[in-house]
């Protein structure tokens, strides 16, 4: 149960996650490549804090754990950032 008093079930959750699976399939038919990879890793991360926060328990966790949630996916974003221009600009 959450700090509000409000619980959502895994059920819920579950069919969330199928609804977004199905969303990023779909996306894989968008013309361009470039938004297509940017909307199917939107939904990735989105499925990525669903199961993060409701199936890991994180939600209820202090602050200290987000922060240290933080470096990995900084690094990540540091990483996808620094290849971009080998990616874009391949011969």
């Amino acid at each position: 149960m959450s700090s509000t008093g409000k619980s959502v079930s895994y059920e819920a959750i579950w069919v969330w996650l199928v609804v977004l699976l199905g969303a990023g399939v779909v996306m894989l038919a968008v013309p361009s490549k470039t938004l297509g990879v940017i909307l199917i890793f939107t939904v990735a991360t989105v499925k990525a804090v669903l199961v993060l926060r409701h199936y890991m328990h994180v939600r209820g966790q202090p602050t200290m754990v987000y922060a240290i949630l933080a470096v990995p996916l900084l690094l990540a974003i540091a990483m996808v950032l620094t290849l971009l221009p080998d990616i874009a600009f391949k011969h």
